[in-house]
């Protein structure tokens, strides 16, 4: 069997947030379900704050399996490249052979910013309208885009540490995280801060919050202070515990144990486990990401190709 490769313009194409948000949602009832597999990543620490992931899982329902390999770069986005490069790579589950080769970085993109607005779509008040962005990278414009999709957003705010920069991204840009989160009922975290730049002391009542900048345990979005105020849920419980790097600091500090994680985002959409209670309530998904996401995405891309 040749692979079919699929590149970032296709996968853009194939892969509307319209599509990915309800794909998410359905890939993450299955991963709490145990109707899929899948590995802690794996991380190899390169030079100069580089990195190199490895994520492998399987799909149960139909077979499909597969690995995403993928680098990251910091760096990159200084000079205007992608931070994150790699491939997602499916496997036949009749022969074993690979199938399909996917653009790593256009399917990360899309689906990490689905799975928040799944999150949010869940979690947030149905009248919440005010959407505050902390970092203004590539996945700042993502998430606006897809939170679009479960909410009717009527302001966007955006902070982040080259004033400029906020300026250029669009919406209202503001000098400091705080004055970018007064009011707002949506909060998402998308930077590669390695220390807080979210406090509890800033944040309404009746906010949700996406943390999703810090995708391993060390570099840390929110304080300890928030993560113990929000009613705290996670993509997957296994990762967040070992590698939730908010979660893990407050653990830490002694002000939750593991039960303050109150469950897995997919047991929220299969209606198991309570999300909000009430508008005061504030609630975290916080989003490590996971192959099963990528396996989802890629199987719908694939099985548009193939269809014609």
């Amino acid at each position: 069997m040749t692979p079919l490769f699929v590149s970032a313009d296709e996968v853009a194409r194939l892969l509307p947030y319209s599509e990915c948000v309800p794909l998410m949602r359905e890939a993450m009832i299955a991963l709490s379900d145990g109707r899929t597999r899948q590995l802690l990543r794996s991380i190899l620490d390169l030079p100069e704050g580089r990195a190199f992931g490895v994520m492998p899982g399987a799909m149960l329902d139909d077979g499909v399996f597969g690995a995403k390999l993928v680098s990251v770069y910091p760096d990159n986005f200084l000079a205007g490249g992608p931070s994150h490069q790699g491939v997602v790579v499916l496997f036949d589950p009749a022969t074993g052979a690979p199938s399909a080769i996917l653009d790593a970085g256009e399917i990360t993109a899309i689906r990490t910013a689905a799975a928040s607005a799944a999150a949010t779509a869940a979690l947030a008040r149905k009248d919440a309208s005010r959407l505050a962005i902390l970092g203004y990278g590539e996945q700042a414009r993502r998430h606006v885009a897809a939170i679009r999709c479960v909410r009717t957003i009527e302001r966007v705010t955006i902070w982040g540490r080259d004033f400029a920069k906020a300026q250029a991204f669009g919406g209202i840009p503001c000098e400091s995280a705080e004055e970018a989160v007064a009011g707002a009922d949506i909060i998402c975290t998308v930077t590669a801060a390695s220390e807080p730049i979210l406090e509890s002391r800033w944040v309404e009542d009746g906010a949700h919050i996406n943390a999703v900048g810090s995708s391993r345990a060390g570099p840390a979005e929110i304080d300890n202070a928030l993560v113990a105020r929000a009613r705290f849920f996670a993509d997957h419980r296994e990762g967040v515990l070992a590698q939730g790097s908010e979660f893990i600091r407050a653990r830490d500090a002694g002000l939750i144990g593991d039960d303050h994680l109150l469950g897995e985002i997919g047991e929220v959409f299969a209606g198991r486990v309570e999300g909000r209670r009430s508008d005061a309530d504030v609630t975290l998904y916080k989003s490590l990401g996971s192959i099963v996401q990528d396996l989802a995405a890629a199987r719908h891309i694939v099985g548009k190709l193939r269809a014609g």
